[in-house]
């Protein structure tokens, strides 16, 4: 199964910040739609940032001007790094990479969807 590393969770207190990490294989990375999401406790999870491989952006309104989605290529990993944090925040936050494949034998496109462990952002005082 593909693994998705994320870190950089924990716990902090309203308007501080925090970046998350999440680091992607070598061919998932380079070719993935790449994007964070969030689910608080009887919520659905919401799309928080996304980047595509194209490097378009997009990131929920309640985020905007506080959140910036970024990725180092030489890494594989993308970040998302989160300012000025309000308790609404909180949530266990999860990366996904998503697109679609060709099997090396078969030569058949295939669509994958991958997510990481999830790490928790309480913010609180």
């Amino acid at each position: 199964q593909v693994q998705l590393v994320e870190s950089g969770g924990g716990l902090v207190q309203p308007g501080g910040s925090l970046r998350l990490s999440c680091a992607a294989p070598r061919n998932i990375f380079s070719t993935a739609d790449l994007g964070w999401y969030r689910q608080a406790p009887g919520k659905q999870r919401e799309l928080v940032a996304g980047f595509t491989s194209t490097g378009t952006t997009n990131y929920a309104d309640s985020v905007k001007g506080r959140f910036t989605i970024s990725r180092d290529n030489a890494k594989n990993t993308v970040y998302l790094q989160m300012n000025s944090l309000k308790p609404e925040d909180t949530a266990v936050y999860y990366c996904n990479a998503n697109g679609v494949a060709a099997d090396p034998v078969s030569a058949q496109a295939y669509e994958y969807d991958y997510w990481g462990q999830g790490t928790q952002v309480t913010v609180s005082s």
